[in-house]
């Protein structure tokens, strides 16, 4: 089990800097054009805003899918590429169906994948309930102030 954190572990890393950089990426936006629009932002405005947010999240998760399937290549446990993101996409989301299973010696890297993808989602979320958050947030005051 060992030699499976072992080769993880990089990967995880990979995962969790991917995701920090579209999270800090998504929030300054954010930030940004919240800013630059302040006072005059039509509904669009919020709607696509939150929408870009999830997307940006939502492929970020898809990327890092791609990140463990790659790995999953390399290692020799698939023959080709979209079997070893299918099986990824299975273990990241925790879906686990388990109709492709690794290697004995592999067969570790599923649940780590999938405390990887559990964590990754969650983060996306927090993002997107963020978001949300300051569109109620914002919207109110204004309501308040007239």
């Amino acid at each position: 089990m060992l030699h499976n954190v072992l080769v993880a572990t990089p990967v995880m890393l990979l995962c969790l800097l991917l995701q920090g950089a579209v999270v800090t990426i998504c929030l300054r936006r954010y930030a940004g054009l919240r800013h630059a629009y302040q006072g005059k932002e039509p509904l669009w405005m919020d709607a696509f805003l939150l929408s870009a947010v999830m997307l940006l999240t939502l492929l970020c998760n898809f990327a890092q899918m791609a990140i463990w399937a790659a790995l999953f290549m390399v290692l020799g446990e698939f023959s080709d590429f979209v079997t070893a993101l299918y099986h990824s996409g299975v273990n990241f989301s925790t879906l686990g169906y388990g109709d492709i299973v690794m290697s004995r010696h592999w067969r570790m890297l599923g649940p780590i994948e999938a405390a990887n993808g559990i964590l990754m989602f969650g983060v996306s979320t927090a993002v997107m309930t963020a978001v949300v958050m300051d569109v109620i947030k914002y919207h109110g005051a204004r309501l308040r102030q007239e």
